[in-house]
C-alpha cells in the first residue's frame, strides 16, 4: 500500500466522513434492512434488495476511507523554490497565450473544474519538483504536451 499525501484538511474531512459513517449510515441501513426483512419474501422484495445495495456502498466507502486515512501522510504547503504538493502555479502551453493555474493537490482533493490537481495525474507528476521558469514536456492520450512554468507559489 503506498502512501497517500494529503492536506491536513483533507485528512480531517475524510475522517469525519468516515465516523459519519461507521455511527449514524451503518445504523440507518441495518434499520433499513430490518424493515424490509419485515415486509416478508425476500426473493421479491425490492425494499430489502435495495437496502443491500446500500448497504454494500457503505460497507465499500468505509473501507475505502479506512485504507487512505491507514496510508496517509499530512503535507502542509511550504514556501520552497520548486513544486510541492500544496503548491499554486500558473502554466503556459507552449505555443499559445492561455494560462492556467493548478493547487497541486492529493488524489482525493482533485477537482478540476476548481483548478485542484493530482500529483497523481500526468501534470501533476511532471509539475513536481520543477521551478518558476521551467519548461516541460509529458505524454497525453493526445500526444506529447510542452508546457512553461509562469508562476509557483
Amino acid at each position: 500500500m503506498s502512501e497517500e499525501l494529503l492536506s491536513q484538511e483533507k485528512f480531517d474531512e475524510l475522517t469525519h466522513e468516515l465516523d459519519e459513517l461507521l455511527t449514524k449510515r451503518r445504523r440507518e441501513v441495518a434499520e433499513q434492512l430490518e424493515y424490509a426483512r419485515s415486509l416478508g419474501d425476500l426473493s421479491e422484495n425490492a425494499e430489502y434488495q435495495q437496502a443491500r445495495e446500500v448497504q454494500a456502498s457503505v460497507e465499500e466507502r468505509i473501507q475505502k476511507l479506512e485504507n487512505i486515512l491507514k496510508s496517509a501522510k499530512i503535507i502542509r504547503a511550504g514556501r520552497s523554490e520548486s513544486i510541492s504538493m500544496g503548491s499554486k502555479v500558473t502554466v503556459q502551453k507552449i505555443g499559445t497565450t492561455d494560462n492556467h493555474t493548478y493547487t497541486i493537490v492529493g488524489a482525493e482533493e482533485a477537482d478540476v473544474l476548481t483548478g485542484k490537481i493530482s500529483y497523481h495525474s500526468p501534470l501533476g507528476s511532471a509539475l513536481m519538483g520543477k521551478k518558476k521558469g521551467d519548461e516541460f514536456s509529458f505524454h497525453t492520450p493526445k500526444g506529447t504536451a510542452k508546457y512553461k512554468i509562469l508562476k509557483a507559489e
